[in-house]
This record gives C-alpha cells, structure tokens and sequence, in this order.
C-alpha cells in the first residue's frame, strides 16, 4: 500500500474504532462467553465447573424445555401469517387514493410506536373478564364471554392479537412495495378485463413477493424471540407462584430462559439454551430463504 492508502486506513479504521469496540465488547464477547458457558455448571458468582455436555442433554429431558418450545412455536406459526395478511390489508388501505389518507396512514401506524409494555397493559385492561372492553362488547352482542387471560386455550391467541397492534410498521414496508408496481401493468390488465381481486393475486402479490419474505424472516426472528408481552401479562395479571399463566401457557422460550438465568441463577443452562434458539432459528432462516425460491419474484427475473 502506498503511504497515502495506509493514512486513509488508518484514519478510517480510528473513526470507525467506537464502534468496532461496542461490536467486540457487546456483542461478540458475549456470544463467544455464552458459548463457553454452556459447558459449564454456573450461577453467575464464583467459578465455573465445567460438565461437558450434560446442559444439552438436561435440555432434552426437561418438561418446561419442551412446553416453552411449543408455546413459541404455537404462537409463531399463528402470529407471523396474520401479521403478514393484516399488514398487506392495511398497506392496501394506506394506498387508496382519497383525501384524508393521511390521517388513516397515521392513526394505522400510531400504535406500532407505542412501547410493547405500555400496549400489553392497556391489552390486559381491554381483555378483563370483569370490566374490559372486549367483554362488555361480546354482553351487549349475547355473545358468551371468554376470559382470554385466565384460559389457557386462550391465552397464546391472546398475544397473537396484541402482535397486530403493531402491523403498521410492516405495512408501511408493504405500502412502498405497492408503490413500486408498475401501474402499466395494472391498467393494462384492467383494460382486458381483469377484475381488481385477479389484479392483486396476479400482478400485485406476485411483485410484492421480496417484501413478503422481508416480513416473514422478521416475523421469525421476532417470534421466536417473544418476551415483553409475555412478561408483562404474567406479572400484572394472570401469573403467580412462579407460573407463566395458566398451565404455563404463557412460558415461551426466551421468557423460560430470562427465568432460568435471573430468577434460577442457572446461567449455564440458560447459555446452553440461548445457543439450541440460535441453532434453530439459523436452520429455520436458511429454510425459508430455500423455500423461497420458488415463490419469491424479483424484478430482474
């Protein structure tokens, strides 16, 4: 390198040095420590035993593993397709061409940028058996009332819902997608007779394919990874006695790692479990990018 390049390295790599120092010390430490823990038998204080493999295998035969696994996979398998149709929905909505749209456009994105505690409380007092809005709604239709909260059948489709509350940020993913349809394509479609729903599931969802996929491996990564939610309505409602509400069916995977970690003190197996998600959610992102090939359309295809 001449000594002009070698200045220019070096003064980028110094500008660049806070970062790089966060990324090593917050970010890459962490991983390969976790990694080293995982082996180990350790409660956060004093020393670390190492026990070889024996986490992963205590994994295996945990009960609370397995039920914190379905839960999370229970409500992923639900909440990533809604959110993808109820997104697309409100990004068809944000695209009509009337007047006040932008006062649509801004009371659909509002609540994606509301804090998830602050949601999930107002989801607690909406969904009160007693005096929430949902029930007294379902009273005045003579619908029977369901106490989503309390009912373990319900409880898991209970968080599905608040996960909708934030399908305005996706939608507004989903709102450029729209805008990058070729108009040409749509009146030429109109002009030979095609009706507005033959429009959409031949020319609109096929082109919009890259944004749908965006939003699933988002919806993975977040799904698998739900916590908050989860958090806030076993502490301020339905939890008690160490349980993850009713029947534990609120115990998904991170929160029975947060539990296994801090409240446990178990910081080794909480590593080792840390890693088995990071292990299962690379296999499932590589799945669907495979999966994906044969539906997803790019524009230079």
């Amino acid at each position: 390198m001449t000594q002009s390049t070698r200045r220019n390295l070096r003064n980028g790599l110094l500008f660049v040095s806070p970062w790089l120092f966060g990324f090593l010390t917050l970010q890459v430490y962490p991983i390969l420590y976790s990694l080293r823990m995982s082996f180990t038998e350790y409660s956060g204080f004093g020393d670390m035993t190492d026990i070889g493999w024996q986490n992963f295998i205590n994994l295996f035969k945990d009960d609370l593993f397995w039920k914190s696994a379905y839960n999370t996979l229970y409500y992923t398998v639900l909440a990533v397709p809604i959110g993808v149709v109820v997104a697309i929905v409100i990004a068809l909505a944000m695209n009509q061409k009337v007047k006040e749209v932008p006062v649509y456009r801004a009371i659909l994105y509002l609540p994606s940028i509301l804090p998830v505690f602050a949601l999930s409380l107002v989801w607690v007092v909406f969904l009160n058996p007693k005096f929430g809005l949902l029930n007294r709604i379902a009273n005045l239709a003579g619908i029977p009332t369901v106490d989503m909260l309390g009912d373990p059948t319900w409880t898991k489709f209970a968080i599905v819902l608040l996960a909708q509350l934030g399908a305005g940020g996706p939608a507004l993913i989903f709102l450029a997608g729209l805008r990058g349809v070729p108009t040409e394509m749509l009146e030429s479609a109109q002009i030979d007779g095609a009706g507005p729903f033959r429009r959409f599931f031949y020319i609109t969802l096929p082109m919009i394919t890259p944004v749908i996929l965006y939003d699933i491996v988002l919806g993975l990564a977040l799904g698998l990874q739900i916590f908050t939610q989860a958090y806030i309505l076993t502490s301020g409602a339905i939890g008690g006695q160490g349980m993850a509400g009713p029947r534990n069916s609120l115990l998904f995977y991170v929160f029975y790692l947060y539990k296994t970690a801090f409240q446990y003190t178990q910081m080794g197996y909480a590593s080792a479990m840390a890693w088995v998600l990071f292990i299962v959610s690379v296999i499932l992102a590589l799945s669907v990018f495979r999966w994906a090939r044969t539906w997803v359309h790019y524009e230079s295809e």
